[in-house]
């Protein structure tokens, strides 16, 4: 290499080195000039490294047979023996197919109902009527499970139930909701859609919030009726929001909430009842199987980080908004 080449190969290097420290330099500068936002923010950091992150070294229970009194360092390792077992277990498909036909009632009916009710409500125009339900439909996702089930058994139960009161009129019969195993799945997608349509609504309506109001006074110049509107620009305007939650939902896929199901259930629809949640609960903590009950939980996460991939893949291949 000739002696011009080797100058401007070192002042090249010379510039990048300089412009690596400058951008170092304003990065600082950056981090120092929002120092008070950063300071908002470490409450948060500091609660997801406690109670998120650093209690993910306990997964590795799953791979050893884990006793209190041994503690965790002195306890036996036994590699994948947990995972055999479980899938081994004749209660493993029961409990697959429980958990999945449940979350596909979910998928199905629960996560298109905040987007309905977010099209009806963006629809309203009198703003006093259009607060009034949005109060109105928010206020379950503030009651406990535990309220929701007791007005459920007060609604459905056979002995001076409402619901069952209305039935008896009609027919001269009673139906038994609660102990039912035909009824157990629609009573729950029913409780879920009722407690939590509402909150969902909160985030399409901050979306449909940034929709130009230009786009809907071209759509009325150009003819198109309110079906037509919503069709053409605020589904459109939803659709990268919707996509975002639908991979979100999926990483949940097999978590069907162990606090309502375990109300519930009775020894009446239990077949039907019994997901992974509740039966990480009955073997982990009742009968003390902690490194069993752990190899379920890692099952579960590792199902739900394959799905959040996979559909992140998916989106992108279709030229949608992804997570990543």
């Amino acid at each position: 290499m000739t002696t011009l080449g080797l100058l401007s190969l070192k002042s090249k290097k010379k510039i990048v080195n300089e412009e690596e420290g400058s951008n170092q330099v304003s990065k600082m500068k950056l981090l120092f000039r929002n120092r008070y936002l950063y300071l908002l923010l470490l409450p948060g950091l500091i609660y997801f490294l406690l109670f998120k992150y650093l209690p993910m070294w306990g997964v590795l229970m799953a791979f050893q047979d884990y006793s209190p009194f041994l503690g965790f360092w002195e306890s036996k390792w036994v590699g994948f023996d947990h995972f055999i077992n479980f899938f081994q277990n004749p209660d493993f498909f029961r409990l697959l197919r429980n958990t999945l036909i449940l979350a596909f009632y979910d998928l199905i009916f629960f996560f298109p109902a905040p987007i309905i009710v977010a099209l009806l409500l963006n629809e309203i125009r009198v703003q006093f009527f259009k607060r009034t339900i949005q109060t109105l439909v928010y206020v379950p996702h503030f009651m406990s499970w535990v309220i929701i089930a007791s007005i459920t058994y007060v609604f459905l139960t056979t002995s001076g139930g409402a619901v069952n009161a209305i039935v008896e009129y009609f027919t001269g019969e009673t139906i038994n909701f609660l102990s039912s195993p035909d009824w157990f799945r629609p009573m729950i997608i029913g409780q879920v859609i009722w407690k939590e349509t509402g909150w969902g609504t909160v985030i399409f309506l901050a979306a449909l919030a940034g929709v130009s109001t230009e786009q809907y006074e071209a759509a009325i110049m150009d003819g198109a009726g309110r079906f037509r509107r919503m069709w053409h620009v605020t589904l459109p305007a939803l659709r990268g929001t919707i996509m975002i939650l639908l991979i979100l939902r999926l990483g949940n896929f097999l978590d069907q909430g162990f606090q309502q199901i375990y109300l519930m259930t009775n020894s009446l629809n239990r077949e039907v009842a019994d997901v992974f949640d509740t039966y990480v609960y009955f073997v982990g903590i009742t009968q003390g199987a902690f490194s069993y009950s752990t190899a379920v939980g890692l099952f579960k996460a590792v199902v739900g980080i394959i799905l959040i991939y996979g559909s992140d893949y998916l989106a992108k291949k279709m030229k949608q908004p992804g997570l990543f």
